[in-house]
């Protein structure tokens, strides 16, 4: 990782082979002069003349953030507050509300999803929803007084979120009841006997040992019982670390590509594989997605669906098919930065397309906003963007989706 981000940072040409000839150096990169001086006269133009005085380090950062901001949905600067932040989520333990965001905009927090059993989830608060105050401040992301780290706090304090919600005419106040979040991303029961059902809400550090703990558990508590069919609820979940999601494909996969990245720096390419052995092997599985379904969730579908592993149930997923690395700076702060887009074993693009269901469920008739409806978004390929004229997809709520699912795995028990 850290020579990738030498080269990525510094552009250094990696040596190659020697040839007859002595070869060419590359051509050297120049220095934008011109636009570094505009920034310089910006920069002094702020600091002079702004209506209340910023110190240079507010400034610098405020210049980052639009840096990162203009280029794409999920390239990022991330304060060392933020940064550690963020580390915490994966990790799946802190103190808060208990939703995945998206703080790019500095007025408006998006709500990605909120993860299942927190308050946000018990509140009300949907994937798609945009918090715009906090206990009647408004959201400044350039103030710490007013930033999204204020959704954390001590838990039992109450936390008023004014959100605007698409489909409604006038915002609604909200309010969660923080708590620590620890989020348990995988949950698991039988439906019926020899139907097992397992929830994934998040893909953590910790995802795939606590699938196959699951497992384990439910065979526990119905000895003899073979398993007849899987249902794999990944509704809302909006994706994590990809080598959970990895770790679960290898349970319904034999050794078989997973996902693959490409990038325009050859160090972003890799190709992702599950282990030899199926755990599952010969066992029906369908996969429950919804608009809410993102990111290495998506990555699981698209490969189950490609290897014809499993029938893929619901709605379209978000269609955040591009690669971030966080990278640290010296002061502890840190950025987050697009390197490549995912790729379906298939060779399918999930970004701005996401995946589409082999079987279509209805919603509410209400599309929700999903990455190709965000500004800046990445297109699929360098150039195209297919697929795009499939139906939009929504978020499928409730039980009874889970009860559709399950009439269907029963219904169509055909071995892969």
């Amino acid at each position: 990782m850290k020579s990738f981000i030498t080269i990525l940072l510094l552009g250094i040409t990696l040596p190659v082979a020697a040839q007859p000839e002595k070869p060419k150096a590359p051509p050297a990169r120049t220095v934008p002069v011109d636009e570094i001086r505009r920034f310089t006269q910006v920069f002094e133009a702020v600091r002079e003349s702004y209506v209340d005085a910023l110190t240079d380090e507010e400034i610098m950062r405020a210049g980052l953030r639009g840096l990162l901001l203009d280029i794409d949905p999920h390239s990022s600067y991330l304060s060392a507050k933020q940064a550690r932040d963020f580390e915490d989520l994966n990790e799946g333990g802190y103190a808060g509300i208990g939703i995945e965001s998206d703080e790019r905009d500095p007025t408006r927090i998006r709500v990605v999803a909120p993860f299942d059993d927190t308050p946000a989830q018990r509140a009300g608060l949907r994937a798609g929803d945009f918090i715009t105050a906090i206990n009647g401040i408004p959201v400044n992301n350039d103030h710490s007084s007013a930033s999204p780290e204020r959704l954390r706090g001590k838990p039992g304090t109450k936390a008023v979120l004014t959100v605007l919600r698409q489909g409604e005419k006038s915002p609604l106040t909200i309010t969660v009841i923080r708590e620590v979040i620890s989020i348990q991303s995988v949950k698991a029961r039988w439906m019926e006997p020899g139907y097992a059902y397992f929830r994934i809400s998040a893909f953590q550090g910790d995802t795939g040992l606590e699938f196959r703990r699951q497992w384990q558990s439910l065979q526990t508590s119905a000895a003899g019982v073979k398993a007849k069919g899987v249902l794999l609820d990944l509704r809302s979940n909006p994706g994590g670390l990809v080598n959970a999601a990895v770790e679960v494909a290898d349970a319904f996969l034999p050794a078989a590509v997973v996902v693959s990245t490409k990038g325009r720096n050859a160090l972003a390419n890799s190709v992702y594989y599950s282990k030899p052995g199926e755990q599952f092997e010969g066992v029906p599985v369908v996969v429950l997605i919804d608009a809410g379904s993102a990111s290495a969730s998506e990555i699981l579908a698209g490969a189950l669906q490609d290897h014809k592993r499993a029938t893929i149930i619901g709605s379209r997923s978000f269609g955040k098919g591009s690669v971030q690395n966080v990278i640290r700076l010296d002061n502890g702060d840190a950025f987050k930065l697009t390197t490549s887009r995912y790729f379906t074993p298939n060779d399918r693009s999930i970004q701005a397309q996401g995946i589409v269901p082999d079987v279509l469920l209805s919603g509410n008739g209400r599309a929700e906003i999903t990455e190709r409806d965000l500004p800046k978004h990445i297109k699929a390929s360098d150039s195209t963007e297919a697929g795009v004229d499939a139906e939009s997809g929504v978020v499928l709520q409730g039980e009874s989706y889970i009860t559709k699912a399950l009439v269907y795995l029963k219904q169509n028990r055909v071995k892969p």
